[in-house]
């Protein structure tokens, strides 16, 4: 759950209980809590209360008026402080515009401010609408931290806004590819007591650990050449526009080209090898199946580069069987060479469509050992899950 700071002058006090109230449904479903001097009970200390509080916020709302910035307190000590926060990535700021003032010269007025173009909320003819606004402001915040994960359309919706909060905390542990969160993948013991260590780290009970598979601890270096390095490790996800199935049989090599489906970002957000990228390489044997070899990786500027990567080894089958109708096969199918060639020996079928089989070679042979079989075993992908792949050696990309 995100802790939301309010940041603001007293003169703005009903302005800021209205905000609260739309923020409701945050809070009710367990979004978000909030926090601001008001909840200061007797006895307490007062500045001390407030700083404990601004440390421990996850978000910072800054309601910003003519008020706020004529405050020492406000603009003097709660913002300088929150702006430190955000600029370390402790925590995240939105500025919200209540009224008219002179707020863009301020240190905050380069962060994107709600509501959009920094219309005051007090410009509203309904009000409501404005603050419908600044409520969606924190879940664009989570958006946007989400994006650092290769595989974040896999998050569901009802986890996204929780994931983000723990991500900014640096809760969240990934190994061995930190940028890959596998969403739907049961925890095992060892990252579940990784992620309970982090939780203890972020309430300051334990020591850090300096560990590169903490998200929030990782990222490229960009050097100062326009250059940066991919670490190895960094997943790459793919597709393939041309069939749903690819079959081909478990000796053979097969070219292939596929095309990166999702950005692959830093931490800071920028884009190292942007999606509709194209990665050639070649399907060839492993052991128990067949596997996704890279050779190069084509970016969608001409830029091209050496890749050393590759996708899981592939061993699920499909067998076929004399009798078959082949059109049953090959439909939404692309075919290695060798398996269009062991379907052909099998099935009595000569007419496989050239153009659904990928290129290869040396198998002239194979047709001598399939004839009079009933049946044959080839290796089943689906391209779309099947060769999401891993870098296996530091790749350094220019970003001019």
């Amino acid at each position: 759950m995100a802790t939301v700071f309010f940041s603001y002058s007293h003169r703005d006090e009903t302005l800021r209980d209205e905000l609260e109230v739309h923020l409701t449904m945050l809070k009710r479903q367990g979004f978000i809590e909030t926090w601001h001097d008001r909840r200061i009970t007797a006895g307490e200390e007062f500045d001390k209360s407030i700083s404990k509080n601004l440390e421990e916020a996850d978000i910072i709302l800054l309601l910003v008026s003519s008020d706020f910035l004529a405050s020492n307190y406000c603009y003097g000590i709660e913002m300088q402080r929150a702006m430190e926060k955000h600029e370390q990535r402790e925590s995240h700021i939105i500025p919200v515009i209540l009224r008219s003032c002179d707020w863009r010269s301020a240190p905050f007025g380069k962060l994107l401010v709600t509501p959009t173009d920094g219309k005051p909320i007090t410009k509203f003819p309904n009000q409501d609408d404005a603050f419908l606004e600044v409520v969606n402001a924190p879940s664009g915040n989570t958006e946007s931290t989400l994006q650092y994960f290769n595989d974040a359309s896999n998050i569901a919706s009802y986890a996204r806004s929780p994931i983000a909060a723990a991500t900014q905390k640096q809760i969240v542990v990934n190994y061995p590819n930190v940028k890959f969160l596998n969403p739907t993948a049961t925890a095992r013991r060892a990252q579940v007591a990784a992620f309970i260590y982090q939780a203890l780290v972020s309430s300051n009970q334990v020591s850090a650990i300096n560990s590169p598979y903490v998200v929030a601890a990782v990222g490229s270096t960009t050097p100062t050449d326009g250059s940066v390095t991919i670490p190895q490790g960094t997943a790459i996800a793919v597709k393939y526009d041309k069939a749903e199935k690819i079959l081909v049989t478990k000796d053979e090599t097969a070219p292939l080209t596929l095309t990166v489906s999702q950005n692959v970002v830093t931490q800071d957000g920028t884009i190292v090898i942007p999606a509709g990228s194209q990665i050639i390489g070649q399907l060839k044997p492993a052991t128990g199946g067949s596997q996704f070899a890279a050779q190069k990786l084509v970016l969608a500027s001409g830029q091209e580069y050496q890749l050393n990567a590759t996708s899981e080894v592939i061993t699920k089958t499909e067998t076929v069987k004399k009798g078959i109708s082949t059109s049953a096969i090959i439909k939404d199918t692309v075919l290695g060479a060798g398996a269009a060639t062991a379907i052909s020996a099998v099935t009595g079928d000569r007419a496989i469509a050239t153009e659904e089989i990928l290129g290869g070679a040396g198998i002239g042979a194979l047709v001598g050992l399939l004839l009079g079989k009933n049946s044959v075993d080839l290796i089943a992908i689906d391209p779309n899950t099947d060769l999401q792949m891993t870098i296996n050696q530091n790749l350094l990309v220019s970003l001019r």
